[in-house]
């Protein structure tokens, strides 16, 4: 299992870990995104790697 956590003061809300993420992990709240489906998440860290702003960091649960 995977922690994805969301730094939201670093967050711009462009999206693009949204739609970069093959297990749809993520959605937009609020203008940012948030980790919601979590139990999907495969641990590709490809939201960190689209992410332009850093605002996201994927370890191990």
């Amino acid at each position: 299992m995977w922690n994805v956590v969301i730094d939201k003061d670093k967050c711009t809300g462009d999206e693009e870990c949204v739609n970069a993420c093959p297990a749809q992990v993520l959605e937009m709240v609020d203008g940012k995104a948030e980790p919601v489906n979590i139990d999907e998440c495969l641990g590709c860290e490809t939201c960190v790697e689209t992410c332009p702003s850093g605002a996201i960091t994927v370890s191990e649960a």
